[in-house]
């Protein structure tokens, strides 16, 4: 009886990011149907962000002045959340408005900042904040993972550009992992994938077919680290 009572709560705190999301699109909706000003900035926001003309989007973005970078960042935080909004595709938006440059130095700062709360939240909340958020069955899959493979595994999840990579940073605090080494494989895991997609952002084209080939190559790197770590080395 116990037992099912525990699987009902687990699966009704890893639905909560679900209900947090579903509520934010139902207001989305709202707001595009019923409020003129909202529908007119969605529907310019859409027609620029999917342009595909990188002068058009950094121009667009400029008009918000300074507040733009943050804005960029906090949303990165606050994604982690969420379930409609990929880690990936702010980093995008990130670099195909301010440019290769300065772009990737914010998808950067935005990555190392909500990967530090993250850690925060689940060093100093504990499991059970962190259940609620990603519930039980992931929060053990990815501390498995974290046991295994430590600093590769979460190396890889920011490597690989469609990973989800926002649970691996609340385990990394309720594992109380080094910060020093949690933040060290997170930002070098994804420098490279930062420089790939600047290096690609030119081309919409060309940066879908870079990130699906990237991810491949990534994961079946893994795959082979992982074999040679289960089937050879031991």
């Amino acid at each position: 009886m116990d037992h099912v009572i525990t699987n009902e709560k687990n699966i009704s705190q890893s639905k909560l990011p679900l209900y947090t999301s579903l509520a934010i699109v139902a207001l989305i909706i709202s707001a595009y149907f019923f409020v003129p000003s909202a529908q007119n900035f969605m529907d310019e926001a859409w027609s620029v962000l999917t342009s595909g003309n990188n002068q058009k989007i950094q121009h667009w973005f400029k008009g918000f002045g300074w507040i733009a970078p943050i804005l960029l960042i906090l949303a990165m935080v606050f994604q982690m959340f969420l379930i409609v909004i990929p880690t990936i595709a702010l980093m995008v938006v990130s670099i195909l408005a301010y440019g290769p440059v300065w772009g990737s130095i914010i998808a950067f700062i935005a990555v190392f900042t909500a990967s530090s709360v993250g850690y925060v939240i689940g060093h100093y909340f504990g499991p059970g904040l962190v259940e609620k958020i990603i519930g039980h069955k992931s929060k053990k899959k990815v501390a498995d993972f974290l046991e295994d493979y430590g600093f590769w595994a979460i190396f890889i999840t920011r490597l690989n550009p469609f990973l989800s990579n926002d649970a691996i940073s609340f385990v990394c605090g309720v594992l109380k992992m080094s910060y020093r080494k949690f933040i060290t494989a997170t930002l070098t895991g994804i420098a490279p994938l930062t420089i790939f997609i600047a290096i690609l952002g030119k081309s919409t084209q060309g940066l879908k077919t870079g990130l699906l080939w990237g991810s491949i190559i990534s994961l079946l790197l893994f795959g082979g680290f992982v074999y040679w770590d289960k089937k050879i080395r031991k």
